[in-house]
C-alpha cells in the first residue's frame, strides 16, 4: 500500500521542478532557483512579435507552486525560455540575480537594478547560506536558433530572437556534504566538469532526440559518467509554449524526439547503473533518493 513520505529532516534540500529547466532547490532556510521561467508565451504571442513577462501568470506560479522568498537566481542562459522571466521573478521574490553579461542587459532592460545582479565567473564558488554555487562552461544544444550575445539593454516587449544565448553555464550545487549538477542544455564541454562530482544530474534533453547515437554517447560520458552521478532527472523536455496550469507534454516531434532521448537513457542508466526517473511538476522530491 502507498504511503505518505515521512518528511524531511530539518536542513534537508528538496529540489522542485517547475518545467523547462527552472528548479526550486530549498532547505527551509534559503532557496535557489534556476532561470524561473512561467510566462511560457504562446504561438499566437511570438508570431505577433514582442514578447515580456507576464508578471499575472508569474504571480500566479509563485502562488501554486509555493515560491516564496528565493535568495538567489540562477540563469543558465539568455534565450527567452531561460531569461524573459528572470528579473521580474528576482524583483519578486528578492533575489539576487545571477547570470552573464548578455543576461545583465535583459534584466536592465526590464528596470532590474543594477547593484542586485551578479555576473557570473566560471569556477568561482558562491555561498548561498548552506549552498555552494558554482557556474562551470557549457555549450547550446545543436541547433542554436539565436546565437550571440545581447550587447545593450533589451527593452521589452522584444522579439524572441533579441533573447540571444550570451555565455551558456552548468550550474554544480554543493550542500549538505553532497553535490548536483544542473545541466540546462542538451550538450556538453569536454573537460569542463573535471575534479567536480555529483551524485544527481539534473540532465537538459531538449533536442537530443535528434541528434545521433555518437552525439549523445558523448554528452552522457562528458556529465553523468564525469561526475560519478548514480542518478539522471530529465529536465527541459516539455513544451514551454503551453501554461503550466495545462499538463506537461513533450515537445512536438518538428523541434524533438523525446521518446528516442529516454530509450537512449534508461538503456544507458540500466547498463551503468544509474537510475533515471523524469520529475513530477510542482512536487518537492528528494535529490539523493
Amino acid at each position: 500500500m502507498w504511503q505518505e513520505p515521512a518528511p524531511p529532516e530539518p536542513g534537508a534540500l528538496r529540489v522542485k521542478f517547475l518545467g523547462v529547466s527552472t528548479l526550486l532547490l530549498h532547505d527551509g532556510e534559503h532557496a535557489v532557483l534556476t532561470d524561473g521561467f512561467f510566462s511560457r508565451p504562446s504561438p499566437l504571442r511570438l508570431a505577433l512579435g514582442g514578447i515580456a513577462p507576464d508578471r499575472a501568470r508569474i504571480r500566479a506560479c509563485l502562488r501554486r507552486y509555493g515560491v516564496g522568498r528565493v535568495d538567489a537566481l540562477f540563469v543558465a542562459h539568455s534565450h527567452y525560455d531561460h531569461a524573459l522571466d528572470s528579473a521580474t521573478v528576482a524583483a519578486m521574490t528578492g533575489a539576487t540575480l545571477m547570470g552573464s553579461a548578455s543576461t545583465r542587459n535583459i534584466a536592465l532592460g526590464q528596470g532590474f537594478p543594477g547593484h542586485r545582479f551578479r555576473e557570473v565567473v566560471t569556477g568561482r564558488t558562491v555561498e548561498v547560506g548552506g549552498f555552494e554555487l558554482t557556474a562551470l562552461p557549457a555549450a547550446h544544444s545543436p541547433g542554436d536558433r539565436a546565437p550571440g550575445s545581447v550587447r545593450a539593454p533589451l527593452w521589452t516587449p522584444a522579439r524572441a530572437s533579441g533573447y540571444r544565448t550570451g555565455d551558456c553555464y552548468a550550474l554544480h550545487v554543493h550542500h549538505g556534504g553532497r553535490g548536483l549538477l544542473v545541466q540546462a542544455s542538451a550538450n556538453s564541454v569536454p573537460g569542463a566538469l573535471d575534479g567536480y562530482r555529483a551524485e544527481t544530474v539534473y540532465l537538459g534533453i531538449g533536442a537530443l532526440g535528434r541528434q545521433d547515437e555518437e552525439f549523445r554517447e558523448r554528452y552522457w560520458e562528458h556529465t553523468v559518467t564525469a561526475l560519478g552521478a548514480r542518478r539522471v532527472v530529465p529536465i527541459h523536455w516539455d513544451d514551454f509554449l503551453r501554461p503550466l496550469h495545462r499538463p506537461l507534454r513533450p515537445l512536438p516531434l518538428l523541434f524533438d524526439d523525446m521518446a528516442a532521448s529516454m530509450d537512449f537513457l534508461v538503456g544507458r542508466g540500466r547498463a551503468d547503473g544509474v537510475s533515471v526517473r523524469l520529475p513530477r511538476l510542482g512536487r518537492d522530491a528528494d535529490p539523493w533518493a
